[in-house]
């Protein structure tokens, strides 16, 4: 069974965040492993609180994994401090992991800071060049770069910078443009745009979180990461058709609909 390892925040509602990313893993047919950076107490209208998990706990954390477990793949979320951002990068560097998918997790949905200033600088240093592949929105996308993105020019112009930074592949989402839903992968030589007809959607909560994990769910399993991503696309795409209704905000998307429809109980 191919392991995938997501270190990040825990969701109480389950949508997003580490309950979003084992989900995931489940139905791409690969095995999850977890490391809790913090746990937040959120539903679908909002974050209310955050505790942040202490460095020993998050550090005891990757150590029983790596002791034990060989991990195929690593998905990063969020991180929310500095402190945690170094002790994930010290962990990642210390086990030699490969494979790693960084998602810059900085704002909720509802628009909830969720990493620190101190933490992004920390970001662009010491964990985007162990990162084979990092997933940034837009707005994540201006804070790593600098500057407004708001196009495909600005977007390959962002994608080139966090190349420079060390990442090996960027993916830059598109989620926050208008009209149709399109990605921009970059290389350091190829640049790719995945472009999907922009769904009418509601549930859309934990995209940014299930995209990155679909993309470490096809690098698990020995996919190219260009293959890996076109993957995640369809995947993700399947899921946020089929979000469903659940509590006053914005519900979850539906993370099984392909097992289901396959066994025949949608």
């Amino acid at each position: 069974m191919n392991t995938v390892l997501t270190i990040a925040g825990s969701d109480s509602c389950g949508g997003a965040g580490i309950q979003a990313d084992l989900k995931t893993f489940a139905a791409l047919r690969t095995y999850g492993l977890s490391v809790i950076t913090a746990v937040t107490a959120q539903n679908t209208c909002g974050v209310m609180a955050i505790r942040e998990m202490d460095r020993e706990i998050i550090q005891a954390q990757m150590d029983a994994i790596y002791a034990d477990i060989p991990v195929a793949a690593v998905k990063i979320g969020m991180l929310s401090s500095r402190e945690i951002v170094c002790v994930v990068a010290a962990g990642l560097a210390r086990y030699r992991a490969e494979k790693v998918v960084l998602d810059p997790v900085m704002l909720s949905k509802s628009g909830r800071s969720l990493l620190s200033d101190e933490a992004v600088a920390s970001l662009k240093t010491d964990l985007i060049p162990q990162a084979c592949v990092v997933t940034p929105n837009l707005p994540e996308a201006e804070a790593l770069a600098g500057f407004a993105v708001t196009d495909e020019a600005s977007m390959l112009r962002a994608a080139k910078l966090i190349y420079e930074m060390g990442a090996k592949h960027v993916v830059i989402k598109g989620g926050h443009l208008k009209g149709a839903a399109a990605d921009l992968f970059y290389d350091g030589k190829t640049v790719e745009v995945f472009s999907q007809a922009r769904l009418i959607a509601k549930h859309t909560h934990g995209t940014g979180c299930t995209f990155s994990s679909a993309i470490a769910a096809g690098l698990a399993k020995g996919l190219s990461v260009r293959d890996a991503v076109v993957q995640a696309k369809a995947y993700i795409t399947m899921t946020i058709a089929h979000g469903f209704v659940l509590g006053k905000g914005v519900g979850p998307m539906q993370h099984f609909y392909g097992l289901y429809e396959k066994a025949g109980k949608c």
